[in-house]
């Protein structure tokens, strides 16, 4: 009776072991196994060249009631900056909201240096804040509608990255969800300098228009005349006759029916109908 007291008290104890030294790793996190506060090593951890489905998620052991086990997220994260006052190079204030995306890839460093998500993400922040200030500070409002605002995009990128190194976490991208002017009459102001540059613009365009205009119909007159001269060399008997049939349908033509014009029949203006005598 003792004999069997004793292994079923010991088939618990082993039951007991063999559950605690049992951890499952999901698909979508990275277990570290910590040692005495000292992390040892990784379970499932990201390598972008192995596809889920073919990691080291599942059931893993450790020594029980000595190993401890920290799970890491290693999907991409977000880092959120939401209404933050920025001066643009051209000293105009600008309500911006970014947002930034990240992976952890070295979870025992990430372990060693930020300790949890929630700490990481405090340490992220105010770094990313700080380098939107100072690209951000170095442009002007309007370049931000036009493609420089890539390269600023890759320089905050480029400089938040280096500093989620040291964390072992991996700045994927970082964009500007909103950069707008602060409502009221800084905004009012920007628009109503925005129409009058636009304004100043198309003005512009219409004066350089009428100044080609005006040339082209120069050069077309100019043109005529020469052809004109040039018809009237070769026979001026006919460009006489031609130039008076055009006066005749000009003058007589353009009426509105109700006026007459009385001339004599030897007036000089009707030569051509007296067959140019």
């Amino acid at each position: 009776m003792v004999n069997m007291k004793n292994a079923l008290i010991a088939g618990v104890i082993v039951l007991v072991a063999l559950f605690s030294s049992a951890v499952i790793v999901p698909e979508t996190h990275q277990a570290v196994v910590i040692r005495t506060g000292e992390p040892l090593y990784t379970i499932n951890q990201f390598d972008p060249d192995e596809p889920y489905g073919q990691t080291g998620a599942g059931l893993r052991f450790r020594i029980p009631f000595i190993d401890r086990v920290q799970m890491v997220d290693r999907r991409i994260l977000d880092l959120d900056m939401e209404g933050e006052t920025v001066l643009s190079n051209d000293q105009q204030r600008l309500e911006v909201n970014a947002y930034a995306r990240y992976r952890i890839y070295n979870p025992v460093l990430f372990v060693q240096r930020a300790g949890s998500e929630e700490l990481l993400t405090n340490q992220l922040e105010p770094i990313l804040t700080s380098v939107l200030r100072q690209e951000l500070g170095r442009r002007t409002f309007a370049s931000l509608l036009t493609p420089e605002r890539g390269n600023a995009m890759t320089n905050i990128r480029d400089a938040l990255d280096n500093a989620a190194r040291q964390y072992g976490a991996q700045v994927i991208d970082v964009r500007i969800k909103r950069a707008d002017l602060p409502q009221g009459t800084p905004l009012d102001a920007a628009f109503n300098r925005m129409r009058s540059d636009r304004q100043e613009e198309a003005e512009t365009i219409r004066a350089g228009g009428r100044r080609d205009a005006q040339i082209i119909r120069a050069e077309a007159e100019a043109e005529a005349a020469q052809i004109y001269a040039e018809a009237y060399n070769q026979d001026p008997d006919f460009y006489d006759f031609y130039r008076a049939m055009q006066s005749y349908r000009t003058t007589f033509e353009t009426g509105d029916g109700e006026s007459a014009i009385i001339m004599s029949p030897d007036n000089e203006y009707l030569r051509q109908f007296r067959g140019g005598r």
